[in-house]
């Protein structure tokens, strides 16, 4: 007989994906790490599978684990909206606003929080434009759109836009099962500086992972450049090389099922951060605001809840 799930559970074993340790998730929850490991070991007999691998330094998901994560993640979602945009009255506010934003955010940070609006906010039409980051600040100064959703730590100057973070993600090395750094619990860039590093040129990734660089010449051996992430996650699958990305594109197997480790870094390698942007001269009003100040809840709310203070997986490469 199945016992009842609780929205608890969800949360717990939320805080374990997100922080990869049941330690550090029960420090987030405010609970003994014992609430956090009964809670997911109950979630797994309940399903009949591992929702997480047990590894010397902390958990990761399973496949099956992940396909879970986004359900739970839907699930607390859903609650959150309902509580936060109760108005009934909402069904009855129409319009349209205008939102450019680059291929990573389109890709991992917008289509579920645009899922979310249009739920509560079924009449309201987001025309989404993927703009490259230079178009999408011209776009903004000259007001051909309302919003911009980007990686704040590439834009040229933050001071010409009104701007608001809306999440933080941490970097973390990508290496193949079989990598001689994969059983690291953490490692340096001056270990990470043997291998060949494979580099993402997209939304200016690759200018971006030179601050963490710094100097000329490094890394030392850069295997290939390319403007897939999947290509990356393949290459990095299959052991050619190795690669430093944020949590928020971070997947634990490639598209050919094969498995990849994410391992902290020592140095301080900057977070990249997923930000709103507005012309300067125009604050957001009407239906405007109304999409900023749900992102900005939304995001606020799931960062919360992940123990780190404003939301969600942020910044990238």
């Amino acid at each position: 007989m199945k016992h009842e799930v609780t929205l608890r559970q969800f949360r717990y074993f939320i805080a374990a994906a997100v922080s990869g340790q049941f330690s550090a998730a029960a420090q987030a929850e405010n609970v003994s790490q014992s609430a956090i490991s009964n809670a997911v070991q109950s979630l797994e007999r309940q399903l009949n599978v591992a929702l997480f691998e047990r590894l010397p330094h902390g958990v990761e998901l399973t496949p099956q684990g992940q396909a879970f994560f986004h359900h739970a993640h839907h699930v607390i979602d859903a609650v959150s909206d309902a509580l936060n945009h109760a108005d009934l009255r909402r069904q009855n506010i129409e319009g349209q606003i205008r939102v450019a934003a680059g291929y990573t955010v389109l890709g991992y940070f917008l289509p579920d929080l645009i899922s979310r609006f249009k739920h509560s906010y079924p009449n309201i039409d987001i025309e989404l434009v993927d703009m490259e980051r230079p178009d999408m600040e011209a776009a903004l100064q000259s007001e051909r759109i309302d919003l911009g959703v980007a990686l704040l730590s590439n834009i040229t100057d933050l001071a010409l836009f009104g701007h608001h973070r809306l999440s933080s993600s941490r970097r973390r090395l990508w290496v193949s099962d079989q990598h001689a750094l994969a059983s690291e619990s953490s490692v340096s860039l001056e270990q990470i500086n043997h291998y060949p590093y494979i580099f993402l040129t997209v939304d200016d990734a690759d200018t971006a992972a030179m601050r963490h660089w710094g100097s000329p010449g490094f890394p030392e051996r850069v295997a290939m450049r390319t403007r897939s992430l999947e290509a990356v996650r393949g290459l990095v699958a299959y052991g050619f090389g190795v690669t430093i990305l944020s949590d928020m594109v971070y997947r634990p197997w490639s598209l050919e099922g094969k498995r990849i480790h994410a391992i902290g870094i020592t140095d301080a390698v900057e977070s990249v951060e997923v930000g709103l942007l507005w012309p300067k001269e125009r604050e957001p009003q009407g239906l405007v605001a109304l999409f900023q100040r749900f992102l900005i809840q939304a995001c606020d709310h799931d960062m919360a809840r992940a123990g780190m203070g404003s939301r969600r997986g942020g910044g990238l490469l």
